[in-house]
């Protein structure tokens, strides 16, 4: 009997522990003091990346050759001096084929990854969807 007590006690701490609020907070811009609250705004992309013609890493084929052709790209894309944003770009191989995908930081970024992608997979086999966000 006493088991079950303290099972409901902890089971009544960790609902508690679970009512905070987890927005995230940033600091405000120059001039404006304090912090202020910033809600995701990631619903349009999370929608279209939704429809069945988007391209998620979960496309990505699992055969030996498709594989070494993701981590090539990978690789060499993270060996670059470039944002975190570029680093994790999607990178989807499929049949030989390429998709790139993802937010970086800079035109230059999105050049240099497309250059990587098409010198390993062929000119004529990369798909850019590459976003530039500033």
């Amino acid at each position: 009997m006493k088991s079950i007590l303290y099972l409901g006690i902890l089971c009544l701490i960790g609902l508690a522990g679970c009512n905070e609020a987890k927005t995230p907070s940033i600091p405000a811009t120059a001039g404006q003091g304090g912090t202020r609250t910033v809600e995701p705004t990631n619903t349009a992309v999370n929608v279209r990346d939704r429809t069945e013609t988007a391209k998620t890493p979960i496309d990505q084929n699992e055969n030996q050759s498709d594989i070494n052709l993701t981590a090539t790209i990978r690789k060499r894309v993270v060996g670059t001096e470039m944002s975190t944003d570029a680093h994790n770009v999607k990178i989807i191989s499929q049949e030989g084929h390429v998709t790139l995908r993802g937010p970086v930081k800079s035109p230059e970024e999105k050049a240099q990854i497309e250059a990587i992608a098409r010198e390993v997979a062929g000119k004529e086999k990369v798909d850019s969807q590459l976003e530039v966000n500033p």
